[in-house]
Parts: structure tokens; sequence; C-alpha cells
């Protein structure tokens, strides 16, 4: 017998990264995601008032790591990527995050690296990096675990 995993309750967790221009704290929150948890944990990003680019220094910072970041695209925020997502992580965009029932919200309160140089982004970074890494524990544990 098989079953549906989107009906079994079994399906990968997803994550939205919110932050007011999708171009630092999300961004590298979001490509550390990707890196450490791979495909079992689906990533999304995106911000209130999206920027024009990534932040240079984040893409530096990210580069340091050995994660590439430089091909992202800061995304506006959807009610559609709200509600596709069980876990939102919003970083400095405060009410502007739309909220729905039956989804975990958490805000990380982190340093905004926008107009920073690389040695103000990287603390930023590894702080960031220790909070995925958290996250991906938390997500992943088996359930008799949580």
């Amino acid at each position: 017998m098989t079953t549906d995993s989107t009906t079994s309750g079994n399906t990968r967790p997803s994550v939205l990264f919110v932050c007011v221009h999708n171009a630092g704290r999300s961004q590298m929150a979001a490509g550390f995601l990707a890196a450490l948890a791979g495909d079992r944990i689906e990533v999304r990003s995106a911000g209130s008032a999206p920027a024009e680019h990534v932040n240079p220094a984040a893409v530096a910072a990210m580069a340091e790591v050995g994660i590439d970041i430089s091909k992202e695209n800061p995304k506006v925020l959807t009610t559609d990527a709200v509600q596709a997502s069980d876990v939102v992580i919003t970083m400095g965009c405060g009410d502007t995050c739309p909220v729905f029932p039956g989804k975990s919200y958490r805000d990380w309160v982190l340093d905004d690296p926008a107009g920073q140089g690389i040695d103000a982004v990287r603390p930023i970074r590894d702080e960031i990096r220790a909070k995925v890494g958290a996250l991906i524990a938390e997500l992943t544990a088996q359930p008799s675990q949580r």
C-alpha cells in the first residue's frame, strides 16, 4: 500500500525567511538552509519592500563560507508564500508580515547588514548560521524527539 505524502502529513517542512529588503539577512538564512538541509526542508525568502539586488557584502560574506547567493534576486512577500510555508521567520519586517493561523512564527533579532562592510556582516552571517543549524535540528528531529 502506498500513501500520498501530500495527504499523510509527512511532507517536508517549508520555511519562509522574511526581512524588509530581502537583500541580506533573509538571503543569507535561505542560503544556509538550502546548503545545510539539502532537500529535507523547502526554502523560501521574501521582503516586504524588496531591494533591487542582494547586498554585495552579504554575497561576499557567504562566498567566504562556500555558499553562492550571487544569483538570487530579492522577491516581494506574498500571502501565497506565507500560506505555503510551515515556519515563517521574520527579521525586522514588523507588522508588514501577514499572519495566518496554523503557522509557526518566529522573529530572529539580527543586526541589519544594509550599508555595512564585510567586517560588520561576518558576525551577522555567523549568527544566522547558528540559528539555521538549530532550526534544521528542530525541523528534522524524529517525532519522538520533539
